[in-house]
């Protein structure tokens, strides 16, 4: 069963998948610090040209499946266009401004 993304607890965490959701590159970026980073599978990533590849080039859609830490811990199905459908988990590290300052994901 998949929590829907209007559902999901933190509320910076729940804008940033219903943007992804949306392909809505923009407002994921609006989240984000300026200076914000990213890992995938426990290696930094170039954060513009991943989003770019992964998320929005191809189409990337997330089915929430489970949330802790106050929904700032994720696990997903997550699909795109490139590699398909797979389990993912995903953390992420809000500012007290209500802005993403790190995320990480990789395969659960």
């Amino acid at each position: 069963m998949t929590i829907a993304p209007a559902k999901l607890s933190d509320p910076t965490v729940r804008a940033l998948v219903t943007a992804i959701n949306a392909n809505d590159r923009d407002a994921f970026l609006a989240l984000l610090t300026p200076d914000a980073t990213m890992s995938d599978d426990g290696s930094d990533r170039d954060l513009l040209p991943w989003i770019d590849r992964e998320i929005f080039g191809s189409h990337g859609h997330m089915e929430v499946q489970t949330e802790a830490d106050g929904g700032r811990a994720l696990v997903a199905n997550f699909r795109n266009e490139t590699w398909g459908e797979m389990r993912t988990a995903w953390r992420f590290t809000v500012t007290s401004g209500g802005r993403i300052s790190r995320f990480e994901t990789g395969q659960a």
